[in-house]
């Protein structure tokens, strides 16, 4: 049986301290507020709050060599000690105290706000002996004792939520069975059976976005966790008894290369994570986990970013070749034509002669005289005089093989096995060197103030791999890296804090929580002109706040009219940000862009601030899309809406929805809709 220790509600959250009478061991039940009394579960193993494992103990039993380091003597050993808690600003913080007879201390700090259903943990553990240990798995959070509203095995109650992701094609929602996953549990409750899944290097959206859901689907409740750095992480999946498991953080000693020796005295904190319960499927509980960026967010932003304004970007017309005099017409175009555009971005190539895949001249960050010959400067200047902002593109994490005096530097580079990390035609810039900070710094925000802009997007095209040297461990290296990256970042934002920042990666290969909040917005995918735009857009709604997602809408000279409103409506999933050969657009176009950016204009309260709900059936193909998506959002007295017909492909039955053959703005909705919130 088990006691409750403490409850705590805020939010719409209540966070449920249970300690087992038997072993003691104390665990942590998330539940949506006024649900306390529905809790049945006792008939399973209390799901430690943290997880540990040292390398001087032994490894954990039930069949879990190579599959999980959870619940081996290291994580047993510790006993609850106290709990204590401290309120301000609208936030709760409590921090529990677990202590082991060696004198080792882990503590468990849960934060709850009054604003968004979700809670921020960080674990911690500190070596109290008078020896060196060493960590090989520190969970930041664990959530146990799934579903505390069913008795039994309950087969067929859970379904598991989880985001798979590839270049161009990020963000799709897997849904299974717990049982298809084998996450039932032996007759005799021995295996230990577990699914770990994450990612391996510094790109976190690859492969797996850093997201799982755990949905009750008799009882109408889902938790769901985030881990948010941007080195390897993992989540585990575990039920060797009743209760199912859901635990994760940094990547451990198996899976990412990742260990941590603490000296005596000394301890060591995990990133954080953001987990909540809601009443509802996934789509809620991811809500409220991307929602919960948005306090660190909004009090940063320029004060134009906060307007939303739509963009223009130039790369889908030079594909890394802008020159002077294409610029130059192309902000013409759109000041002649009252585009609306309030944000002109001059993508990859202005250091270079040679299209975008071909071109490796990183490092130096000094304008093409060739394609430039008078510099950027007058070419911000008309921008500027034509009213809008003027931005650029950085990939300044890495050397380039065309740059060989930044190439050839390897004592300020990334290494492995002592070796400079080399992917393709990228060295890596290691920025826990201050003297490679010093230098990105002059570089880099030097560059930003003298040619006065107003944006930077920040690019990152290739992924080290699992580590590098330079500390105990290749996943420690890497992590103690990625910080002092993000560090970089925030010292962008601190010293030009007018600057707006788009955070890219290949497109979407980066958005975790740790570098949303560190930009005001973020590349939603490189999917530049697909058919699969607004489903990819769509999926970005579970990871980030719409009001961050940017989203492209390239139009051709060539290009029909329905196509035209296909693009523009998928921007509005989002940011819109054109593209293209904005000098060659007809008239009819223009038109309809004018029309399209004006129903933006309305639409963004509600982008920024509304819910998401997607219906209709699944898409299977991304790259052969077929049916209807549409999105709507009521605002007040106003009822806006989109329509999104996805092409008719051989072989497929047509949408059988209300008629989508002429384009539509205001009017009724169905699909995937954002509505105000209340």
């Amino acid at each position: 049986m088990r006691r409750i220790i403490a409850s705590y509600t805020r939010g719409g959250l209540t966070a449920l301290y249970r300690q087992e009478t038997g072993d003691g061991a104390v665990e942590l039940l998330l539940l949506p507020a006024g649900r306390e009394q529905e809790t049945l579960r006792q008939d399973c193993a209390a799901a430690p709050l943290v997880q540990a494992k040292l390398a001087e103990d032994d490894s954990p039993a039930f069949f879990s060599g190579g599959r999980t380091l959870q619940s081996g003597p290291t994580t047993r050993a510790l006993a609850f000690a106290g709990q204590q808690t401290r309120e301000s600003a609208g936030r709760l913080t409590v921090t529990t105290t677990l202590r082991d007879p060696r004198g080792h201390r882990a503590l468990h700090t849960l934060t709850l706000f009054a604003d968004n259903p979700a809670a921020e943990l960080t674990t911690r553990y500190e070596n109290g002996g008078d020896a060196p240990v060493t960590l090989e798995l520190l969970t930041s959070f664990t959530l146990g004792s799934l579903s505390p509203f069913s008795a039994g095995l309950a087969p067929g109650t859970l379904r598991i939520h989880r985001m798979r992701a590839n270049w161009s094609a990020e963000g799709r929602l897997v849904t299974e069975p717990a049982e298809d996953l084998q996450l039932e549990p032996s007759w005799k409750n021995y295996s230990a059976n577990n699914l770990r899944f994450g990612c391996i290097g510094n790109y976190p959206v690859q492969g797996f976005v850093p997201f799982c859901g755990v949905e009750d689907t008799v009882h109408g409740v889902t938790w769901a966790a985030a881990t948010t750095h941007a080195s390897s992480w993992q989540m585990e999946l575990t039920r060797q008894d009743l209760g199912l498991r859901l635990a994760g953080g940094l990547a451990d000693r198996e899976f990412g290369q990742w260990y941590k020796t603490l000296a005596p005295g000394e301890g060591f904190t995990a990133p954080k994570a953001v987990v909540t319960a809601v009443a509802g499927g996934v789509d809620r509980a991811a809500e409220a986990l991307a929602e919960n960026t948005r306090r660190t967010i909004e009090p940063g932003l320029p004060a134009p970013e906060r307007a939303m304004p739509v963009l223009f970007n130039e790369f889908c017309a030079t594909w890394g070749e802008p020159t002077e005099q294409k610029v130059l017409a192309q902000v013409e175009a759109l000041r002649r034509n009252n585009a609306g555009v309030g944000v002109y971005v001059i993508d990859a190539g202005w250091f270079d002669d040679e299209a975008f895949e071909a071109a490796s001249r990183f490092g130096k960050w000094q304008v093409s005289r060739k394609a430039f010959p008078r510099g950027l400067g007058p070419v911000v200047e008309a921008i500027h005089a034509a009213g809008m902002q003027a931005g650029v593109w950085f990939e300044f994490e890495v050397a380039g093989r065309s740059e060989p005096d930044c190439f050839a530097k390897t004592e300020w580079q990334l290494r492995r096995d002592g070796r400079p990390i080399t992917v393709g035609d990228r060295r890596f810039w290691d920025f826990r060197t201050p003297a490679v900070v010093e230098y990105l710094a002059e570089r880099v925000i030097g560059f930003l103030r003298r040619e006065s802009l107003d944006y930077i997007k920040i690019d990152y095209n290739e992924d080290t791999g699992p580590g590098c040297d330079g500390a105990e461990s290749p996943g420690e290296a890497l992590r103690a890296h990625i910080e002092a990256v993000q560090r970089f970042y925030a010292r962008i934002r601190r010293e030009l804090p007018g600057v707006t920042v788009e955070l890219c990666a290949s497109g979407g290969h980066r958005l975790c929580h740790s570098f949303l909040e560190l930009a005001c917005m973020a590349s939603f995918s490189d999917a530049h002109e697909c058919d699969e735009i607004p489903v990819i857009a769509a999926n970005m709604h579970r990871i980030l706040l719409p009001r961050q997602n940017q989203i492209w809408a390239v139009v051709r000279p060539g290009q029909s009219l329905p196509k035209l409103y296909y693009q523009l409506c998928s921007g509005l999933l989002g940011r819109l940000c054109l593209s293209g050969d904005a000098e060659s657009w007809r008239a009819d176009q223009w038109a309809v862009i004018r029309r399209g950016v004006a129903f933006y204009r309305q639409a963004a309260p509600v982008i920024d601030r509304g819910r998401s709900e997607r219906l209709g059936p699944p898409v299977r193909s991304y790259r052969a899309p077929a049916g209807c998506r549409r999105w709507c959002a009521a605002a007040r007295a106003k009822r806006l809406s989109c329509c999104i017909p996805l092409p008719k492909r051989p072989n497929r039955s047509p949408c059988r929805s209300a008629a989508h053959s002429r384009p539509c703005w205001p009017g009724r909705g169905w699909g995937s809709r954002r509505q105000a919130a209340a």
